[in-house]
């Protein structure tokens, strides 16, 4: 197995003994790619895999929501709350599509 792997360009990383917390995060960050992207939408190759795999880690890091940081997304900081009426009725979300509809991005327009 470590044969083929080496020839597609994958590097085996051994783990450690007995440490259960080592591979975590990988196996949550697999699992919330499990569940918001493969099994929402159709693989047709290994092309279309890797370009839906693309998008989702471009839109988990740039976008997506994480409850570890309060809510917001890793570049930025979650933002004041609006409590103005007059600002929250002139609130413009705008909403983008990522893959045919299986992601949504919103953020507001400026």
């Amino acid at each position: 197995m470590d044969e083929v792997l080496t020839e597609g360009g994958i590097k085996t990383v051994l783990t450690g003994i007995q440490m259960p917390r080592m591979n975590s995060i990988m196996e949550r960050w697999v699992q919330t790619c499990r569940h918001e992207l493969v099994d929402r939408c159709l693989i047709w190759n290994e092309r279309h895999l890797r370009h839906a795999l693309r998008e989702y880690e471009h839109f988990y890091n740039q976008h997506r929501a994480h409850q570890a940081l309060n809510q917001a997304a890793p570049p930025r900081t979650v933002p004041d709350p609006i409590t103005d009426p007059e600002r929250i009725i002139d609130l413009n979300v705008r909403r983008r599509d990522r893959l045919g509809g299986v992601l949504d991005e919103y953020s507001h327009a400026a």
